[in-house]
């Protein structure tokens, strides 16, 4: 053979620099994957709602949006709810009841729709703690800052004063949200194994 045809080598190439842009490609694939499957999850857990006179449903989404956030880091976490609100806000029936658009945003229910955010940011924060009372306690600063978002909402929407507004829309749920909390901190435990190795 030639030795203009003979293949040329680079002797000061470093070996797997190509895969650097690989593995980054490939984290931010399972973060695309990994969020909108917690965002499908919070969006099943509406359907299962049971209607009350006060016009705010009882559902499962806190103990879904906690465990997204216990299992997910807060980026990812934040960003399932924040597309779980868009998808709402958009028109996709996602909401408890099948409901979908700003209307709902804008309803009774839309404070505490909102206080998502908060409960799991604080679930995902208090991931990282080992003693699981301590991350039932945070994530139960993110349900007490939900139910204050929503009673907020709520009292603003219908006039209503604050102490009838709690006994309305906060109390009967309280405790099931606190329940549902300590519930997602026991769960994600068995969970972080599998997703933990895509963080």
């Amino acid at each position: 053979m030639h030795r203009d045809n003979l293949p040329i080598v680079d002797h000061y190439a470093v070996p797997g620099e190509g895969a650097a842009p690989f593995m980054a490609n490939r984290r931010k694939t399972a973060d695309i994957c990994v969020s909108a499957l917690f965002t499908a999850l919070i969006a099943a857990s509406a359907f299962v709602s049971f209607p009350l006179p006060s016009g705010v449903p009882a559902t499962l989404q806190t103990m879904a949006v906690a465990l997204t956030g216990y299992c997910l880091g807060v980026r990812r976490a934040v960003l399932s709810v924040a597309a779980y609100i868009l998808l709402g806000t958009a028109g996709a029936p996602v909401f408890s009841g099948y409901q979908g658009g700003v209307a709902v945003l804008t309803g009774k229910t839309g404070g505490f729709i909102i206080g998502f955010l908060p409960l799991v940011f604080f679930c995902a924060s208090a991931a990282g703690y080992r003693r699981r009372p301590l991350r039932i306690c945070l994530g139960g600063v993110g349900v007490l800052l939900c139910h204050l978002l929503g009673v907020g909402w709520f009292c603003f929407l219908t006039k209503t004063g604050v102490p009838p507004a709690v006994a309305a829309v906060s109390l009967p749920f309280l405790p099931k949200d606190l329940l549902c909390v300590a519930g997602a901190a026991a769960l994600s435990s068995k969970m972080n194994y599998l997703f933990g190795r895509i963080k």
